[in-house]
């Protein structure tokens, strides 16, 4: 072997390693700063809801506990389970009202995680710990995947299942709307058609029904900002009204009519238009991830 290439042989190995101890910090940068899935724990701050619903964080959250009177948390490993202490309050003081009633438990799936912000799954809000999910059912096996909780609507026909939905989910429905902290409820289209149909007597809490896609399974409350959070952005108030009558435009018939008009209104030739991209967390928030 020549000098050159023993030289080669020993040269190599030493420039590799100089090269992986020089990568050897940014690698510990990047794991030093987790994405928002991977805190562990809130943060040590007063509570405050940062942002938006769909565009925000959370500082010093609460661990809602794994089952209390009424209601019992499902899906724990996926560290969804916190939220601002007015949220926990909520559940619990509603799995309390729900248990008095006979109704409970309600399993309660996600809130929101450790520090709030955006999720890789499942979400697109969710991020201010203000938001919570309950399913209308209890299935009998595994709770891992949706498909295991039975559908309140008959989805090909776009009609209640009778063989489902019982008048006690419009009860909880009722009970959860009547809670003042309470801004919205997110459920299928076709629920809250049924609900227009039936309720009678008092209305007025029809007005925090709002219809959204999906929710069949489940239905979404969401509470308004709570005091102490300066930089939380509430949604536009409800319009006043029990908000029946316009809840069809989520059907598939009225898709597949603005569908229709889209194509006819958009020119034949050129590029489509490019949607607008997402506004930036608030700094607070970003701070979290980049400081």
């Amino acid at each position: 072997m020549s000098s050159a290439c023993r030289s080669a042989v020993f040269v190599r190995p030493a420039l590799l390693l100089a090269a992986l101890l020089l990568a050897a910090p940014a690698a510990a940068e990047k794991t030093r700063r987790p994405s928002w899935g991977g805190f562990r724990s809130p943060t040590a701050q007063a509570p405050e809801a940062l942002g938006s619903y769909t565009r925000g964080c959370l500082l010093g959250g609460v661990a809602l506990p794994e089952a209390g009177p009424g209601f019992e948390t499902i899906r724990r490993h996926r560290r969804r389970y916190f939220g601002h202490p007015a949220l926990a309050r909520f559940v619990t003081g509603y799995g309390r009202t729900l248990d008095a009633l006979g109704l409970g438990p309600v399993l309660v799936g996600d809130l929101s995680q450790p520090r709030g912000g955006p999720m890789t799954s499942g979400h697109r809000s969710h991020q201010m710990g203000l938001d919570v999910d309950f399913w209308f059912t209890r299935p009998a096996g595994s709770r891992r995947s949706d498909a295991a909780f039975a559908s309140l609507v008959d989805e090909r026909r776009e009609r209640i299942d009778p063989e489902v939905y019982r008048a006690h989910h419009a009860e909880m429905l009722r009970r959860a709307a009547l809670d003042p902290a309470v801004a919205r409820i997110f459920v299928g289209w076709v629920i809250k058609r049924e609900l227009c149909r039936t309720v009678k007597g008092d209305r007025g809490w029809l007005r925090k029904i709002r219809p959204w896609w999906g929710h069949t399974r489940h239905f979404h409350v969401r509470l308004a900002c709570p005091e102490g959070s300066p930089e939380c952005l509430d949604q536009a108030a409800i319009p006043e009204g029990d908000g029946c009558g316009t809840e069809s435009w989520f059907s598939k018939a009225e898709v597949a009519r603005r569908k229709r008009e889209a194509r006819m209104g958009r020119p034949k030739k050129g590029p489509r238009p490019k949607k607008p991209p997402r506004p930036p967390l608030p700094a607070r928030c970003r701070a979290l991830v980049e400081g």
